[in-house]
């Protein structure tokens, strides 16, 4: 009894301070005293946050995403805090509250809380940063930019169709501070996504890549060869020039460079898009437009927000599946 009665006042003096040496959030986990010294963790209540919908999770996920958020510390530099208490005060990390919408996507897919660990330390880890070559690719914007967005797109995939305005509204409302680059994807069951990439690299040669690469988009549904064909007089191209570029050697290795690229970063759908080496989340509904801003360190430009906010969801891939 005089055992149990001690424990009883030592737990009440650790959840007085709470449970460490130091000043913590007050959702954090409190340690809890056993008999053999050892510490064990209390439940830790469901964490429910601005702008995060949890409505749909049962009582497991929910309790397992709270905990996530919990232990996890904000993503920003001198944010010394937990996600979950960055997200609630508002602090100035504006990947806080993307960190926890990812988390909670994560969590209803049915990922493991180490692979969500993992996942969270690729996307923020510095060591995370993927190295893309970049070189030979079609691309705008100054070499130089403290953005580079690289986009994986098939000309046949829908969702890249959609992709197109989004990131074209980052480009105009951060001017010579991004640069876009093009990797050539042609999905298995996208017959025509090969010719039609080919034919804009081929167009890319007389200067009109980007005229060629809206032109197709636009015209998604309309991609054989006598249609391609068509394009180039549209935009005045050299016919003929254009016609030996497009089954040229250097073309189909391009095709094959991007290919295998795309392997060896295990991607799975289209779009993807990187930013500055890491994949944007589009299956968690990240707003290009807000990654971009922050890592320009500026607000995000209202008008992009919006039109980014009907961001595609990933096509699937290789598997065969129809989008």
């Amino acid at each position: 009894m005089r055992i149990a009665l001690q424990l009883a006042c030592l737990l009440a003096l650790l959840a007085a301070v709470g449970g460490s040496s130091g000043c913590r959030d007050s959702s954090a986990k409190v340690a809890e005293v056993t008999g053999s010294g050892s510490t064990a963790a209390v439940e830790v209540k469901d964490v429910v946050l601005p702008g995060i919908d949890t409505s749909a999770m049962t009582p497991r996920e929910r309790h397992e995403y709270s905990s996530l958020v919990t232990d996890l510390l904000a993503p920003c530099p001198n944010v010394p805090v937990s996600i979950a208490q960055c997200v609630q005060e508002r602090r100035t990390c504006s990947a806080c509250a993307q960190a926890a919408k990812s988390i909670a996507h994560a969590v209803r897919e049915g990922a493991s809380e180490e692979q969500i660990q993992a996942a969270f330390k690729s996307r923020y880890d510095p060591a995370g940063v993927k190295t893309i070559p970049l070189a030979g690719s079609p691309s705008k914007g100054p070499d130089d930019a403290k953005v580079i967005l690289v986009e994986f797109a098939d000309f046949e995939c829908p969702h890249c169709r959609a992709a197109v305005p989004m990131i074209d509204a980052v480009l105009a409302a951060h001017g010579d501070k991004v640069r876009l680059v093009y990797k050539f994807v042609a999905l298995p069951m996208h017959v025509r996504a090969e010719p039609a990439a080919r034919a804009a690299w081929a167009a890319g040669q007389q200067g009109k890549f980007w005229e060629m690469e809206h032109l197709l988009f636009e015209r998604q549904d309309h991609l054989e060869q006598g249609d391609l064909e068509r394009y180039a007089h549209v935009l005045k191209l050299d016919l003929a020039k254009w016609k030996v570029d497009m089954d040229s050697p250097a073309a189909k290795d391009r095709m094959e460079e991007d290919h295998r690229l795309w392997e060896d970063l295990k991607l799975k759908g289209t779009p993807t898009v990187y930013v500055n080496g890491r994949e944007l989340d589009l299956e968690a509904d990240e707003i290009l437009e807000e990654r971009v801003a922050a890592e320009l360190g500026v607000p995000p430009a209202g008008a992009s927000s919006a039109s980014a906010a009907a961001a595609p969801e990933p096509s699937a891939a290789a598997s065969g599946a129809s989008h």
